[in-house]
């Protein structure tokens, strides 16, 4: 069914346990190449961050099939990094603290862990904030220190839950920004739940719009516009205007 690199999800279903309704998910099928960046748009309800949840392996009560790099997901691996809309920092801990966390089970020596969050910090541009914590932190940085922590055990696969949906519109342009850079820097497939149209246009090679009730895809949108993307161009509007009329008009 699947290549050996990259994701794929063949006839995904989901229903919770007793539930008569409509299935949340209905026979999702979608290939994602290794190194791409997708993002998954919807109205509430459509089911994809239940979606997401199952690719992180988080609930495995589903029918269908998940393989990511060749394995069968059944359940979570340091392959796959999650994010969440809440960055979930540990409030007792620094920056530092924090992100080392995802490592504690990590196959590495105390001098390689602490190295990776050094290079982590960096690349989240937190440098000269590692002692401090959550509460001294803005919005738009603890998300960077979710994000940091997400990628600190190198996944091949990292998992964004509308990560800037709480932020203001300059946080959330700058963060959008930042992201582009670390995924070209790290390498890594991305998988991006939003509700945000314009991010995804911004940001991914191919949108895939959700429709609920219950949860399928209506379409794939191919996006070809040339990086980095200016949310002002007239093509980025363009896109994101066909994308709103078709399926979100009603909304």
């Amino acid at each position: 069914m699947a290549t050996l690199e990259g994701l794929a999800l063949q006839h995904v279903s989901k229903r919770y346990e007793g539930d008569a309704a409509a299935p949340v998910l209905d026979r999702i099928d979608l290939t994602v190449k290794a190194g791409e960046f997708i993002s998954i748009v919807g109205a509430s309800g459509c089911g994809k961050s239940t979606l997401l949840r199952l690719i992180a392996g988080l609930d495995g009560a589903f029918e269908g099939e998940i393989v990511f790099d060749g394995e069968r997901v059944v359940s979570t691996d340091l392959k796959r990094g999650i994010v969440f809309q809440d960055h979930r920092l540990f409030p007792w801990l620094n920056v530092a603290q924090n992100i080392a966390v995802a490592l504690r089970n990590a196959p590495l020596s105390k001098e390689e862990k602490a190295r990776a969050v050094v290079e982590h910090v960096e690349l989240v541009g937190l440098r000269g904030f590692e002692r401090h914590y959550p509460h001294q932190l803005s919005g738009g940085m603890a998300q960077r220190v979710a994000i940091a922590r997400g990628l600190v055990n190198r996944p091949r696969l990292l998992l964004l839950d509308e990560p800037f949906g709480t932020l203001d519109a300059l946080t959330r342009s700058r963060l959008q920004g930042e992201l582009q850079r670390i995924w070209v820097h790290a390498g890594i497939t991305i998988v991006l739940v939003t509700h945000d149209v314009d991010e995804d246009v911004l940001l991914a090679d191919r949108v895939v719009v959700m429709q609920a009730r219950p949860g399928r895809i209506g379409e794939i949108v191919e996006v070809t516009l040339p990086r980095p993307r200016d949310r002002s161009h007239a093509d980025v509007a363009r896109l994101r205007d066909k994308i709103v009329s078709k399926y979100f008009s009603d909304v």
